[in-house]
């Protein structure tokens, strides 16, 4: 009995806790800061001088992606400078980063300006992969699943948030105030970064080491490699109906509630990831991790072929709904196998990777979806998808075995 109680006191220690908290606040801000402007981006397009409806649809298309391009190009370099220099500097920066650049998109001239802004919000950004970086490898190994699992929820939160204050802020304060407001919101996730956030001591050989030989270090490279795979897989299952939803939704209910029940969609798979990220992750600390990943996979695969077949919008959002409930045990887990399975002076370098793959799932799930859905059907979509995590939950209990 007291070896366990010394045990939780053990786990316990640290300030690892207090990270946790500022880092799902500052996530949660600056996810809000890149999507906010999601509901009005065609109207600052049209303020910023652009006229031809077509091209306001696609300036605000190339404006919005701008940024998680970017992001996806430099989140392994922030990964790796963070293991050489610090997990909290490269908080520190972001958020500053990020505060400067939303208030800096505020000022824009034209639309050049703003895709050269938003392409530097995504290069300064990255504070949520970064947090992910902190908190994996601060966080005692035990409670790692549960820990990233509360900070994929901040995030996701974030994302649900975000476009809900983008549609109301602008029509009390305007456009370019909102962009100022959430500069300084994110201003003060810099403060609590800067003064709150306390990392580890780091070896001298991770600070001044060579940046070359990381991948190297790695002893077993599969479980990585899977987990690579699992980040992509799961961004491709989110947003391969993002092009489509609107018109299937069509076909399923009368036209006057078609954007609605759209919304509703698109939305009820992140609410359920964001109600059981941080439980699923509790669990696959308890279980196992790969055990939670290959479940998660297999029941969305599942849950992905009635969404084919469904004849009403509500059976629409509640099957998204369940299969976000499925999906949000991935997260946390695909950071956790990763951190078992790599050095501490590599982790960060490898968790960056992770998440360029994560992002290069959000811009493969939505290409295909809309070549699918145009030229196949949009089941098709749906059953292609189901294929695809059908595979990765296979590819996962292969790999998990040969272990």
């Amino acid at each position: 009995m007291n070896i366990e109680v010394d045990r939780e006191a053990l786990l316990d220690a640290g300030p690892w806790k207090r990270n946790l908290i500022v880092c799902v606040f500052g996530s949660f801000t600056t996810i809000v800061g890149m999507t906010l402007l999601l509901p009005f981006l065609p109207l600052y397009v049209e303020q910023l001088g652009v006229t031809d409806h077509a091209a306001i649809v696609q300036w605000s298309g190339v404006a919005y992606g701008a940024a998680f391009f970017s992001a996806a190009l430099t989140a392994p370099l922030w990964g790796r400078l963070a293991d050489r220099y610090g997990r909290k500097l490269m908080l520190i920066r972001a958020s500053l980063g990020m505060a400067v650049a939303m208030s800096l998109i505020g000022m824009a001239h034209n639309v050049y300006e703003l895709v050269g802004l938003r392409l530097l919000t995504g290069l300064l950004g990255g504070y949520a992969s970064g947090s992910t970086v902190l908190v994996a490898a601060q966080t005692p190994k035990a409670r790692s699943g549960w820990a990233i699992g509360v900070l994929s929820a901040g995030i996701m939160a974030g994302s649900l948030v975000g476009p809900l204050i983008g549609g109301v802020l602008p029509g009390l304060i305007g456009i370019r105030a909102t962009f100022f407001l959430i500069g300084g919101v994110i201003f003060f996730t810099f403060l609590g970064t800067t003064f709150l956030i306390r990392e580890d001591a780091r070896p001298k050989t991770a600070k001044g080491g060579k940046a070359r030989g990381g991948w190297s270090l790695v002893p077993d490279k599969r479980p990585v490699v899977a987990m690579w795979g699992t980040g992509l897989l799961l961004m491709v299952a989110n947003m391969s109906i993002e092009p489509i939803i609107t018109v299937y939704v069509a076909q399923l209910v009368e036209p006057p509630q078609v954007t609605f029940v759209a919304g509703l969609v698109m939305s009820a798979a992140a609410f359920g990831s964001l109600l059981s990220s941080s439980h699923l992750g509790k669990l696959a600390d308890q279980v196992g991790h790969w055990r939670i990943i290959t479940i998660c996979l297999a029941v969305s695969a599942l849950l992905l072929i009635p969404q084919a077949f469904v004849v009403s919008g509500w059976q629409l959002i509640l099957l998204r709904f369940l299969m976000g409930l499925a999906l949000g045990g991935l997260l946390p887990c695909i950071a956790s196998v990763i951190r078992h399975n790599v050095p501490d002076a590599v982790t960060g370098s490898m968790l960056g990777y992770s998440i360029s793959a994560q992002y290069a799932g959000q811009v493969i799930g939505p290409l295909a979806g809309g070549f699918i859905g145009g030229h196949i059907g949009m089941p098709a979509v749906f059953l292609g998808t189901s294929v695809l995590m059908a595979l990765g939950a296979i590819g996962n209990f292969v790999v998990e075995r040969k272990e």
